[in-house]
């Protein structure tokens, strides 16, 4: 291999490996979001069980079998707040959710890990869900704009936006 080929074949690598690191992070700890929400005075945590009545809701908002039992969630103030997992295209992305009056207040990616598809934590991409609702067929009433690339990472946080919004209007009821 000549010395050219050599230089760009490296260029050419650490681009892909800056490129895939870039990609993963832990953009905020699910602890320091709770925290951040309730101003520092965070409310003890509650469980919501998934039920024979609610399990069933949330495997279809989801499209495969939930695997956990019960759901942590804070609220205070009529605020909730959710930090839920879903698969991108390999990996769990971990996101937080803020529930106001039966609409998103807020939506933040939290912990990354998938190797693209990272530009579901920009705000451009978060804001909007601001003050979206679930319809009675369990959709968002609104639509929410794909990114190129990360088609499989948008439509996760789709997802745990819709479970947030249904364990939230089943837990104040």
């Amino acid at each position: 291999m000549n010395i050219l080929a050599y230089r760009s074949y490296l260029i050419l690598f650490s681009f892909f490996i800056a490129t895939s690191v870039h990609a993963r992070g832990i953009y905020q700890q699910p602890d320091d979001f709770i925290n951040e929400v309730f101003a520092g005075s965070p409310p003890p945590p509650k469980i919501i069980w998934l039920t024979s009545d609610i399990r069933p809701v949330i495997e279809k908002i989801l499209a495969h079998k939930a695997t956990r039992l019960r759901i942590r969630y804070w609220i205070k103030d009529g605020r909730s707040v959710w930090v839920l997992d879903e698969i991108g295209k390999e990996k769990p992305i971990t996101a937080g959710f803020v529930i106001y009056k039966g609409k998103l207040d807020r939506v933040k990616v939290l912990v990354f890990r998938e190797s693209r598809g990272s530009e579901i934590s920009q705000p451009f991409f978060t804001r909007q869900f601001n003050n979206a609702r679930l319809t009675a067929d369990h959709n968002l009433d609104r639509d929410i704009d794909g990114i190129s690339g990360a088609t499989l990472s948008v439509r996760a946080i789709r997802k745990l936006s819709r479970v947030a919004l249904y364990l939230a209007n089943r837990a104040i009821k």
